[in-house]
């Protein structure tokens, strides 16, 4: 029997399944975070090792599907090839953005755009030519805006400037300070400059916020609207640079920010207001499009023996 695992790897957690070569579903793991520039290449590696020995205890599988933020950037696909080769893969491995396998799992016929938020956030579309467009995703430096991460960022700084009196009166003030465990300003710059603050760190931060927006506080409100706004800026930049056909497309909403919570995912896909459109949150893992993508591999290969 073959075995053919998919695999998400992401900020927070990573997810795999393995399944048969006729796709039926024999196990699932969850690890933790991979992402290549938050947890670096060793971290990475380990991850990925105990997921596989969890998954296929006895072997390794026979094609293998990673979705992984960056992976499209130049040289990042080579230093994953790299670290999957040490772990046993050459070419039974596929490796492809994290926003491919969300598309593969929420769309039949792998055409129409995802947006992804979770720690970070990525729109991705393919449409019916193969053609692809991307917006954001670029990590928090440069382009993060509406995910987690990016909301938790906000938050703080709108702390700060509340108890410094620079900002508006805000209950994130008290909140933030409480949720970080600091009692004077002068504990940030320890948390911030000595890894305290991680980008996970501030993505758990969102549902405070979200809280806080929802009882009326119009900071928070602010900043979830500015990042439903930035999110739906993004679906249009990439809509705009790829051409569906007349029966439309679907807007795959995907990640744990989404998940949490779907009422910003329904402002977002309000606000994105994309002819052909149809807004659809991700049921399915992210892993079964990386499965459902490897079984594919696995298929064009044995043609080919």
């Amino acid at each position: 029997m073959a075995l053919i695992v998919g695999v998400d790897a992401g900020g927070t957690k990573t997810t795999g399944v393995v399944a048969d070569e006729n796709g039926v579903v024999l196990r699932r793991a969850r690890g933790a975070g991979a992402n290549l520039h938050l947890h670096g290449e060793l971290s990475v590696e380990k991850v990925l090792a105990d997921l596989l020995d969890e998954l296929c205890p006895e072997e390794r599988p026979d094609a293998l599907c990673l979705g992984m933020a960056g992976v499209d950037r130049p040289g990042e696909e080579q230093v994953v090839r790299g670290l999957l080769r040490r772990l046993g893969f050459r070419a039974n491995a596929q490796v492809v953005n994290d926003a491919v396998i969300a598309i593969a799992a929420g769309s039949p016929n792998r055409v129409g755009i995802v947006l992804i938020a979770g720690t970070g956030s990525i729109a991705y579309g393919i449409d019916s030519h193969g053609r692809t467009a991307r917006a954001g995703g670029l990590g928090p430096t440069l382009a993060d805006e509406g995910s987690g991460g990016w909301i938790g960022h906000r938050a703080v700084l709108a702390a700060i400037r509340a108890h410094e009196g620079r900002g508006p009166s805000t209950a994130l003030r008290e909140a933030v300070f409480e949720d970080l465990h600091v009692r004077d300003l002068s504990e940030f710059p320890a948390l911030a400059y000595g890894g305290g603050l991680t980008r996970e760190r501030f993505a758990a931060l969102a549902p405070l916020v979200a809280r806080l927006a929802q009882a009326g506080d119009a900071e928070a409100a602010g900043i979830l609207e500015t990042g439903a706004r930035e999110l739906a800026a993004a679906a249009r930049s990439v809509a705009g640079r790829l051409t569906f056909g007349p029966s439309g497309f679907p807007l795959i909403l995907s990640g744990g920010l989404f998940a949490g919570l779907p009422w910003y995912a329904e402002a977002v896909a309000s606000l994105a207001s994309l002819p052909g459109a149809t807004p659809v949150r991700l049921e399915r893992e992210p892993s079964d499009g990386a499965l459902a993508m490897a079984l594919d591999l696995h298929r064009s290969r044995a043609k080919r023996a």
